[in-house]
């Protein structure tokens, strides 16, 4: 027996609809069947969890952040918003892996002043990513590389690598990082 739910991405090739003989009251007696390929690229099942939050302790949102990280989060980030008589506030965005939803549900309830949230199911697409190192003056950086196709398309410095090395060097951050991302984007012209 075939369930039902979002239809998954892939390509139709022919659709069936039937109607059945009997007449029941509590739900329509017909049949919509969808036969097709599967698309390439389907991308990974997610959520996103969100809620705006009006009275939490603005000092308290980085914990707050690193708890939903720390619970299995892939993302989670603010927006700031103004809600009903003009009232400040921040939309708390949290994207997570499906299995992972109860866990981070409950750590938004825990950490934050929510007493309700939003659950849309989504696909994500993440590019394959790969770690790599540039040399600033013999301070080592850590880069994060993405690809597409097997072809490096972004590369992004790990910033507390940055301020490591600009400590190391006794230069400013802000120096080391236009270095750092110079170096990295070589790896995107010459691809290693």
């Amino acid at each position: 027996t075939a369930g039902q739910g979002p239809m998954p991405a892939l390509r139709p090739d022919a659709v069936g609809l039937g109607a059945g003989g009997r007449d029941p009251e509590q739900a329509p007696n017909v049949l919509r069947l969808v036969l097709g390929q599967p698309v390439d690229g389907d991308g990974e099942a997610a959520v996103l969890l969100e809620c705006n939050v009006d009275d939490l302790d603005p000092r308290l949102w980085p914990a707050a952040l690193a708890a939903l990280l720390g619970a299995g989060a892939s993302d989670a980030w603010l927006s700031p918003i103004l809600m009903k008589k003009g009232r400040p506030a921040h939309t708390l965005h949290v994207l997570c892996p499906q299995g992972t939803v109860p866990v981070v549900r409950a750590a938004v309830f825990t950490h934050t002043t929510t007493i309700g949230l939003r659950e849309t199911p989504l696909r994500k697409y993440p590019l394959a990513r790969r770690m790599s190192t540039v040399d600033v003056d013999g301070q080592p950086v850590a880069v994060k590389l993405a690809l597409l196709d097997g072809l490096v398309v972004n590369a992004s410095v790990e910033y507390e690598d940055v301020v490591r090395a600009a400590q190391a060097l006794g230069r400013p951050a802000k120096t080391v990082l236009a270095q750092a991302n110079a170096a990295a984007l070589e790896l995107i012209e010459k691809p290693e």
